[in-house]
């Protein structure tokens, strides 16, 4: 063993490692990217990986590879659950052989995402096992012992850190290599078994209830489903999970020691521990990120076995219904709890002062972005149209903005494509245009474009190509032309994609030659059916760019090229324009903006 200080998500990765995981698959998705990542850095030559087109498809590889009996992994974050559903019902159903761990990091806040739900909900819905735990070393302890009750149940297992577990940092005791466990598929072995039929699916729903029973009641003696400060006297106790649980032994940690229940396994809950932990106790409050699902079981329980016990927590008001848990949330919500006035004190017993307010810094497309190109054209050429510009998840939905205004729609990956092809129905005046960018394309929207060519649709597809997965920290794809694992392949081409489905409009433009661009808006734009533009530029991030921009005499101080673009390169200084030359890029699209020609530039195109 040796110390390594490490984030949350390399300590998960290194967790896997260490438990001897062959395959590991996933979509890039905040806050669970890093944990694939660390892996492609740390595995063996027995370790296959790589980023799949989207979490369904993952999902069905590792799968496949668990029937195997190899050790697998899958990644994403909650809303990629929702994609790869269908499956993982399925194979909870089915079984699988070798452990496969299904990790989806919980984003409470939501910091970068659109919902805020929880995973521990799904787990009992899908009848799937679920680990979740509380720090960054717990989670690399508890991801081996999940592959082991993976095997032990031949069943899926979720894994369920949350954005803190992801992303905090820890000193670790790690394994050498040496004591790394080595995993031998023994390969598929043909089985009726693998075939679901309504009627074998029956059968294994009645043993998946035997498997509840069991679980829970293992569960109950699992090491890190915990009762602290068992002898306790006052009569008031807490329970919690998750990174809260963190929270709370801080908050807890120089005051009154209060009796703790600590849910390291919130699906199947650990019934007879909980009974154990409320036996003598008059309240308890509830300590949990995202929803109440400690607190309703423990409800359940209070119930099942008629204990007059007070159970608080979000459903009473007593912890905040949504967001992030910080120390100090929890810090406020256990002193109320506990009848404590709560003063935040300074150095020496000195009151200390509010922290004024953080700046408001909102989200913006970078300087030099070629996605604000991409928009600008697209507002240009349809200007005085009756327009909807259905948007999609990315770096692109920041088009939604001032002073573009070019995102009237965004659900979940892909939708954007089908959304307008609703709206379309309803309002066939209306010029549609659907913006997917081209990691979104692969993942979820090919589907779309075949509906809409089946079903006859008018629609503008715009293909916001930047050459990676940029959201996310700039991953692999089918259109990048190498994969996780280092090869070079051969690039899909979205627009061979395209024309393959029936698109018989295709046009590929360079969004910072604003001219072509514009004109090329307006020709397609106006044919009927379904047409395609793919705007094609390198991410800003991933190419070298030009010299900045530069503003000589000519101008006239109108502030067109601020107004309208809203690049965070151009500024005024003592009321004049100018262009911070440390963001500038030199993409030159302020210089087809500008009525005076007073932005001098090397032109439309960046480096490569």
């Amino acid at each position: 063993m040796h110390k390594v200080f490490m984030m949350g998500n390399e300590a998960i990765a290194m967790g896997a490692v260490a438990a001897g995981v062959n395959v590991v698959a996933g979509y890039p998705g905040t806050p669970s990217t890093e944990v694939l990542e660390t892996v492609a850095k740390n595995r063996g030559d027995d370790c296959y990986i790589e980023w799949s087109v989207n979490e369904k498809a993952a999902m069905e590889l590792v799968t496949g590879a668990a029937y195997s009996g190899a050790r697998t992994l899958v990644t994403m974050k909650q809303m990629g659950l929702n994609v790869a559903a269908d499956p993982l019902m399925c194979a909870r159903y089915i079984g699988v052989k070798g452990g496969m761990v299904v990790l989806v990091a919980d984003d409470p806040g939501p910091i970068s995402s659109q919902t805020e739900q929880d995973t521990r909900h799904f787990a009992a819905f899908s009848k799937v096992p679920c680990f979740d735990p509380t720090s960054a070393k717990e989670a690399y302890e508890m991801i081996q012992e999940a592959f082991e009750y993976s095997e032990k149940y031949n069943t899926p297992v979720f894994f369920r850190p949350t954005t803190r577990v992801c992303h905090g940092y820890a000193s670790i005791e790690i394994k050498d290599k040496v004591e790394y466990y080595v995993n031998k598929p023994e390969g598929f072995i043909k089985d009726k078994k693998w075939v679901i039929f309504p009627k074998l699916s029956y059968a294994n729903h009645l043993k998946i209830g035997e498997q509840e029973v069991a679980l829970a009641k293992e569960f109950s003696e699992y090491k890190r489903n915990e009762i602290l400060n068992k002898n306790a006297e006052n009569k008031k106790a807490i329970a919690t999970s998750g990174i809260s649980f963190t929270y709370v032994a801080e908050a807890l940690e120089k005051g009154e020691k209060l009796k703790t229940f600590k849910v390291a396994t919130p699906y199947p809950f650990p019934e007879q521990l909980a009974l154990e932990f409320l036996e003598g106790v008059d309240e308890v409050l509830c300590v949990e990120e995202l929803d109440p699902v400690v607190e309703d079981a423990l409800v359940y329980v209070a119930g099942k076995y008629n204990l007059k016990v007070k159970i608080l927590g979000k459903r009473t008001g007593d912890v905040k219904a949504a967001g992030e848990n910080t120390r100090d949330s929890v810090k406020n919500s256990i002193d109320k709890f506990l009848g404590i006035e709560n003063e935040i004190k300074g150095l020496q017993g000195f009151e200390a002062k509010e922290a004024p307010e953080l700046p408001v810094r909102p989200p913006v497309l970078c300087a030099g972005c070629p996605h604000r190109a991409s928009f600008y054209a697209v507002k240009e050429a349809m200007k005085g149209e009756k327009t909807l510009y259905a948007g999609d998840i990315g770096c692109y939905t920041l088009g939604n903005a001032m002073p573009l205004d070019m995102v009237d729609t965004c659900l979940c990956m892909g939708a954007g494509v089908n959304m307008a092809q609703g709206i379309g129905r309803i309002e066939p005046d209306t010029k549609c245009f659907a913006f997917v960018g081209d990691s979104t394309f692969f993942a979820s929207a090919i589907t779309g474009v075949v509906n809409a060519i089946y079903n006859q649709a008018d629609m503008t597809l715009v293909v916001l190509d930047n050459s990676t997965t940029a959201m996310t920290g700039h991953q692999p794809h089918p259109g990048t032309g190498h994969t996780m694992m280092g090869d070079v392949v051969d690039k899909v081409s979205i627009e061979a994609v395209l024309k393959g489905c029936g698109v018989k409009t295709v046009k590929t433009v360079d969004p910072l030659d604003q001219k072509l661009a514009i004109e090329t808006v307006k020709e397609v734009a106006n044919e009927k059916g379904v047409k395609a533009i793919i705007f094609k530029s390198p991410c800003v991030a991933i190419v070298k760019p030009n010299d900045s921009a530069s503003i000589n005499d000519k101008c006239i101080n109108c502030k067109k090229c601020i107004r309208e673009l809203g690049c965070p390169a151009l500024i005024t200084v003592d009321g004049k324009v100018a262009i911070d030359k440390s963001l500038c890029t030199g993409c030159g699209l302020c210089k087809s903006v500008c009525p005076t020609s007073a932005i001098q530039c090397q032109g439309g195109k960046l480096n490569e």
